[in-house]
C-alpha cells in the first residue's frame, strides 16, 4: 500500500473496489473493504486539512516512502536467507523439534534454547540449567547466614534469559501449571508481573532442560498431573489461574518509600516546637575556658 500509494491524492484516484482487492491479496482475506474505507477516509483527511498548500510535497515524501520500503524488502530477503541456514542447523542437533514443543518457546524460542544448552548431558539436574540461565537468586552467604530474596544473578547468556522471559509471558496463558505459579506470585506473595515471570522463565528453563535430556515432547498437563489439550488448558486458566485486574492494578500502582532511619516521631516532635537545648555542662567550661584564653591573649 505505502509502497504504492503513499501519495493520499494518488490513494483517492485508486478507488475503493482496487485497494480492497490488494488489501485482501496482502492479508489472505483476513482484511478487506472496511480495512480500505479506514485507508481512503485518512488520505480525505490528509488532502482536507492541507488543502494543496505546496509547502507539504505529498509526490516528494511518497518517493520517499517507496524507497523505505524497497530498502526493507531487501533486508527481509537478506534475513530470510540467513534464517534458510539457521533452520537447517537447527535440524540437525534437534531433529524433532523437542525444544519447539515448550509452550511460549515456538519457532524463534527452540534455535535460542538449543543452542545455549548444547548437550543437556553437561548439567546433571535440571536446577544446574536453571543456574546456568541466571534466573535464580545471587547467592549471598556470610557465616552461618543465608541471606534470602537476592536479586536475580543474570550469569550465563543473556539472550537465553531474554528469550526465557518472552517466552514465560506466552507460557503462563497456555499452560496450567505455569500459569498457577504466575499466579501464586502475583496473588499470594504480592509480585509484581515482571518478578512474577521471573519465576515463570525459571520452571520454564528446568522443564525445557527436562524435555531435551529425556528426548520426549512436552506435554502440557492440568496442575493435578492430568494431561489436557491446548483449549481445556486455556478454559482451566480462564476459570482458575487468571489473575485479577486489580491485584494487577496494585501492583502497577506500589510505591515502596523508606523513611531515614534517623528521622523518628521523636525527633520530628521536637524539632517542630522545642526550645533549644541548654548546652552540657562540659560543654559550657570548655565554651568558657577558650573566652578566657583569648581576652588573657588580647591584653
Amino acid at each position: 500500500m505505502l509502497e504504492r500509494w503513499a501519495d493520499p491524492n494518488a490513494l483517492l484516484r485508486a478507488g475503493r473496489a482496487r485497494l480492497t482487492a490488494v488489501i485482501a491479496k496482502a492479508s489472505n482475506n483476513h482484511q478487506g473493504a472496511e480495512r480500505a474505507e479506514e485507508w481512503l477516509a485518512a488520505a480525505r483527511a490528509s488532502v482536507e486539512l492541507y488543502e494543496g498548500d505546496s509547502a507539504v510535497a505529498f509526490s516528494d515524501l511518497a518517493a520517499e516512502v517507496a524507497t523505505e520500503v524497497r530498502i526493507l524488502r531487501a533486508i527481509q530477503a537478506e534475513l530470510a536467507s540467513h534464517a534458510e541456514v539457521r533452520e537447517a542447523a537447527y535440524r540437525r542437533v534437534d531433529s524433532e523439534g523437542l525444544a519447539r514443543s515448550l509452550p511460549g518457546v515456538a519457532e524463534v524460542g527452540g534455535p535460542v534454547v538449543v543452542s545455549v544448552m548444547g548437550r543437556p548431558g553437561r548439567f546433571a539436574r535440571a536446577e544446574q540449567f536453571k543456574s546456568f540461565t541466571g534466573l535464580v537468586p545471587r547467592a549471598s552467604e556470610t557465616g552461618e547466614s543465608d541471606r534470602k530474596g537476592q536479586p536475580m544473578s543474570k550469569a550465563g547468556s543473556s539472550m537465553l534469559r531474554s528469550q526465557l522471559m518472552r517466552s514465560a509471558d506466552t507460557a503462563r496463558t497456555s499452560d496450567p501449571e505455569l500459569a498457577r505459579i504466575y499466579y501464586v506470585q502475583m496473588v499470594e506473595r504480592g509480585a509484581t508481573h515482571t518478578k512474577a515471570l521471573c519465576v515463570v522463565a525459571a520452571h520454564l528453563a528446568e522443564r525445557a532442560w527436562a524435555v531435551m535430556a529425556r528426548g520426549t515432547p512436552y506435554v502440557i498437563r492440568d496442575t493435578d498431573g492430568r494431561p489436557v489439550a491446548k483449549a481445556e488448558a486455556k478454559a482451566i486458566i480462564a476459570e482458575h489461574w487468571t489473575v485479577p485486574e486489580d491485584v494487577r492494578r496494585r501492583r502497577r500502582n506500589k510505591k515502596v518509600r523508606k523513611v531515614p532511619h534517623q528521622v523518628l516521631v521523636g525527633h520530628v516532635s521536637r524539632a517542630r516546637g522545642a526550645v533549644p537545648r541548654r548546652p552540657s555542662p562540659l560543654a559550657s567550661s570548655a565554651l568558657g575556658a577558650t573566652a578566657s584564653t583569648t581576652q588573657g591573649g588580647g591584653a
